[in-house]
């Protein structure tokens, strides 16, 4: 049956996707040719951790951080950076889990995959690069670090799908995305809490945007659009062109860095690892052993089931 629906999703699926190849491609030599062996595993499930959200118990508060929250003003005298057992010990553990642990989730995940490349465990780097990817991307957008994320208390709901899926289907063929060689990242908690703070730096600013676009515009800002068997309620492409125009980059920016921080977390997370030689577990398979793997029923790619609860 067709329904109507408001697109609301991290990023995008597409846009994710393209954050972890993209990342791949930017990773120094030679992890950059072990990760390139498995570019279209990490690209189709860059999305597992947004599809875990209905089925997995607290995974939805891991790609946000609700920082504006009065409730979490008790994070304000622990410093840039706060441990979570501390976090936990001023807030109340709830407390975080109800606005959101994505800082901590960041570390967390990056130790999941040290421990991977440490084991050279090829089905646990590609798990943990995965969802590590997607975290630190979700960590790049601003609405992931408000109350307001929706425009839900300021009568603007719908722009999270604007600014995070609408605005890169239409302009991102156009974005200059590529990076430069990534380094080593010293600290992963303030990295991770200074990214959060960049990205919530740009709430009121899209947010006045969208404000200002709408008050000019005048008319009716949606259209309906056909999408496989759901009928999809858009911003109208000139009212986007207006607002995309009014955010002067800043949705490209944002997607640019979150593919930087990407490579940069996985190139750290070899190097913290002893920058393991990955040339046995990672070498890209022949049309033989993928044809006697089907036979015998094997599949060394696959992988099943949510990641373990930390």
């Amino acid at each position: 049956m067709v329904g109507w629906a408001l697109l609301c999703s991290a990023w995008g699926f597409p846009v994710h996707r393209h954050i972890n190849r993209s990342a791949t491609e930017a990773l120094p030599a030679p992890l950059r040719g072990w990760m390139m062996a498995e570019v279209e595993w990490l690209a189709a499930h860059a999305t597992d951790a947004d599809k875990r959200k209905h089925a997995v118990e607290r995974e939805a508060p891991r790609h946000y951080l609700d920082r504006d929250a009065p409730a979490l003003a008790c994070l304000d005298t622990l410093g840039a950076a706060p441990w979570f057992g501390r976090a936990a010990a001023a807030c109340s553990e709830d407390t975080l889990w109800a606005y959101g642990v994505l800082p901590w989730q960041l570390r967390w995940s990056y130790d999941r995959l040290v421990a991977a490349f440490d084991s050279c465990d090829r089905m646990a780097i590609l798990r943990a690069a995965a969802d590590l990817g997607h975290y630190a991307a979700d960590a790049h957008v601003p609405l992931h670090t408000t109350l307001n994320y929706n425009g839900q208390l300021t009568q603007q709901d719908g722009i999270h799908a604007v600014w995070e899926t609408r605005l890169p289907a239409l302009y991102g063929g156009g974005y200059l995305l590529a990076v430069p060689e990534v380094g080593y990242i010293e600290d992963v908690d303030a990295w991770g809490w200074s990214v959060l703070a960049k990205s919530h730096a740009h709430v009121e600013p899209l947010l006045a945007a969208e404000r200002q676009v709408s008050a000019a515009w005048g008319a009716d800002q949606h259209v309906r659009e056909q999408r496989g068997n759901t009928m999809q309620l858009q911003r109208v492409p000139l009212w986007c062109q207006r607002y995309h125009s009014a955010l002067g980059g800043m949705v490209e920016q944002r997607w640019r860095a979150a593919i930087e921080g990407v490579a940069s977390l996985w190139y750290s997370a070899w190097l913290d690892a002893g920058a393991p030689d990955l040339s046995a577990v990672m070498a890209p398979r022949s049309r033989w052993q993928e044809t006697l793997d089907r036979l015998i029923g094997r599949n060394p790619r696959r992988v099943n089931g949510p990641l373990p609860v930390p």
